[in-house]
């Protein structure tokens, strides 16, 4: 049986780098552990310096292969880089189906490279619930970027953009990718557009066709903006990887330039809040519907005693109470 938890320590191991102190804290915000809140509360103080990086976009496109190439080209740089890596949930466990282990194994004996798979666990969005504190402990363990890849489910999985400083979407050509990137409303989240296997045949396609709709986008906007830039990748090869290096350090100036870095973190925060206090919402209300208050007002909606607004009007009453 583990010893009581001393939390102090274990934040500050994470802070001198150790893998395991990280992985441990890792653990304990994505299992919901009682005292997150205090995990949360030591380890903002250190936090505010990592530079965060979303990875999304259609599955099949190499984004797993596009963050190891990353990682690659980072640490070259010198760059300390942690990566939370969402996947899907298994239906048996809720654990992330897929492992750091079988992940980007070229970088895991790098002391520099700190990988995590993180399970979504039915979360829609592409991300995991557990994600914001899980970019506050690599934060606080002194990574210079948190790279975010997600899960790859399609249309809804933009949830990304509400969590980094700059967003990659990654795209290949002879997927259709131009038409999902329309549908899926990549144009508004996208700061930095990846074609990926470039060396196959309608990449220039690809390329033509996200130039005419950024354009097309553009004519909307008034004032400065940034204007999304186009690289080119074969991310199994290594190629075109120092460009998209380039092209986030880039943004990442125009955004400290524009004071748009702040209030990009600004609206992060404020999701944040909401998500926990709606998260301790519904926890409650589970407390009611197990004590059969949500069931006595269901009833008498049935029975036209109340309509569902004034039976919702109860229930709040009852919370705050």
């Amino acid at each position: 049986m583990a010893g009581p938890l001393d939390l102090d320590d274990l934040v500050g191991r994470a802070r001198d780098g150790q893998p395991r102190a990280v992985a441990r804290l890792l653990s304990l915000v994505e299992d919901a552990h009682p005292r997150v809140a205090e995990i949360a509360r030591a380890l903002t103080p250190h936090t505010g310096r990592a530079r965060v990086v979303g990875l999304t976009g259609p599955p099949g496109v190499g984004k797993s292969t596009s963050t190891s190439a990353l990682l690659t080209a980072l640490r070259a740089e010198g760059k300390r880089v942690g990566v939370l890596a969402i996947d899907p949930s298994s239906p048996f466990s809720g654990g992330a189906l897929l492992g750091d282990r079988i992940r980007m194994t070229e970088h895991a004996t790098d002391p520099g490279v700190f990988i995590r798979s993180m399970a979504t666990r039915g979360h829609l969005g592409g991300l995991s619930w557990a994600t914001p504190q899980a970019v506050r402990v690599l934060d606080a363990a002194g990574f210079d970027i948190v790279l975010i890849e997600t899960v790859g489910v399609g249309q809804s999985e933009v949830d990304v953009v509400k969590l980094a400083d700059t967003t990659v979407v990654l795209l290949a050509p002879g997927m259709g990718d131009g038409i999902q990137a329309a549908k899926a409303g990549v144009l508004e989240i996208a700061d930095v557009f990846v074609v990926n296997k470039a060396d196959r045949e309608g990449a220039d396609a690809t390329v033509h066709d996200l130039k005419q709709m950024i354009s097309l986008a553009r004519r909307e906007i008034r004032g400065p903006s940034w204007r999304q830039p186009i690289v080119r990748t074969v991310a199994a090869k290594g190629e075109g990887v120092d460009e998209v290096v380039h092209a986030l350090a880039a943004h990442h100036d125009w955004l400290a330039g524009h004071d748009e870095l702040a209030r990009r973190r600004v609206a992060r925060a404020r999701d944040e809040v909401e998500a926990i206090a709606l998260r301790r919402l519904r926890a409650e209300l589970v407390d009611l519907r197990g004590g059969g208050r949500l069931a006595g007002v269901a009833e008498r909606v049935v029975a036209r005693e109340l309509d569902p607004f004034a039976a919702a009007e109860e229930l709040i009453a009852d919370l705050r109470t």
